[in-house]
C-alpha cells in the first residue's frame, strides 16, 4: 500500500506529464493561451511539489498545500475546453486527482 507521500509524488508526475501535453496542444493550436499559461504554472509546481516530497523537505506540506491549489485552478481552466480537447480532459482529470493526493498531505 502507498504512503500519502508516495501516492502524492505519483500524482504530481502524472500531472505534470499531462499538464505539458495540454499546453503544448494549445500552443501548437494556436489558441487557449489562458489554458496553455494555466498548464505550465500547473505542470512546474507539480514537479517541484514531487521533488520536494522525494527529499522529504520541511517544506513539504506548504508546497503541497499550494500545489493543490494550482492544480484546482488548472482542472478549472481545463474544463472549459474538455469537451472539445481530449488533452484538455485529460489534463482537468490529473489535476483533480492531484488536487485530491497534495490535499491529503
Amino acid at each position: 500500500m502507498k504512503t500519502c507521500m508516495e501516492a502524492c509524488m505519483e500524482a504530481c508526475c502524472a500531472c505534470m506529464i499531462a499538464c505539458e501535453a495540454c499546453a503544448t496542444a494549445d500552443i501548437k493550436d494556436g489558441n487557449r493561451v489562458d489554458c496553455a499559461l494555466a498548464c505550465r504554472d500547473c505542470a512546474d509546481i507539480c514537479a517541484l511539489c514531487a521533488r520536494m516530497c522525494a527529499r522529504d523537505s520541511t517544506f513539504c506540506k506548504d508546497f503541497c498545500k499550494l500545489c493543490a491549489a494550482v492544480c484546482t485552478a488548472c482542472a478549472v481552466e481545463c474544463d472549459k475546453h474538455a469537451m472539445h480537447h481530449e488533452t484538455c480532459k485529460a489534463c482537468a482529470e490529473a489535476c483533480r486527482k492531484c488536487a485530491e493526493a497534495c490535499a491529503a498531505m
